[in-house]
């Protein structure tokens, strides 16, 4: 299970000016893909399910992932998640002919797409996705993500935090936005449900 913070920035403006105050704590920036697919049945969209390739930083490295059953609640989302690294040139191959993911019989992910969600063999399609910018703070303990989401259709800002003790981080984020003057609201749908609504969150 995924526990994060999940804080909604309101304008590019915030963003930078939150980016400004946690320079010191930069430690590294990643630049994302995110590839999303479904079964040509919708099998797993229908049991809030997502199978997704995440591409990093020019494939230098891909990762793919199975996420189901969100649940997101003032601003703490909760989701089961589970993650495999997969070769960039595959995965590419996967996006351009998304049939060949179920071909891949040592991922346990996708052998539970296939048992669980009865996916069959040519039974998956690509649904698109979204790039991010992701810059990433040690900051008073905690990991943070801030997030820079272009969307087909506009840009949305976020600030994350996983965390075992999520009300606490959340308070804690909350201080630091309250203090310096930051506007933010709480994340009421994941980025992939944004991406799929066609429309940037009001």
């Amino acid at each position: 299970m995924e526990v994060e913070v999940k804080l909604r920035l309101l304008d590019s403006t915030s963003h930078q000016r939150l980016s400004t105050i946690l320079s010191r704590h930069h430690r590294k920036t990643h630049f994302q893909e995110n590839v999303f697919f479904d079964g040509a049945n919708a099998e797993l969209s229908s049991n809030l399910a997502v199978l997704r390739i995440r591409f990093y930083d020019l494939d230098s490295h891909s990762v793919l992932s199975l996420k189901a059953k969100p649940v997101i609640s003032a601003g703490i989302s909760r989701i089961e998640e589970q993650e495999e690294p997969i070769d960039p040139t595959i995965a590419r191959q996967c996006v351009a002919e998304p049939w060949k993911l179920l071909l891949i019989n040592s991922s346990n992910i996708i052998r539970r797409v296939k048992e669980e969600y009865n996916v069959k063999d040519n039974g998956l399609v690509c649904l698109g996705g979204f790039r991010n910018v992701r810059a990433i703070y040690e900051w008073n303990g905690l990991k943070l993500e801030l997030d820079e989401t272009h969307y087909g259709f506009g840009t949305c800002y976020e600030i994350e935090c996983e965390s075992s003790e999520p009300e606490i981080a959340k308070k804690l984020l909350e201080e630091l936005l309250k203090n310096n003057g930051i506007d933010y609201m709480y994340s009421e749908v994941s980025k992939f449900a944004i991406f799929r609504s066609g429309k940037l969150p009001r």
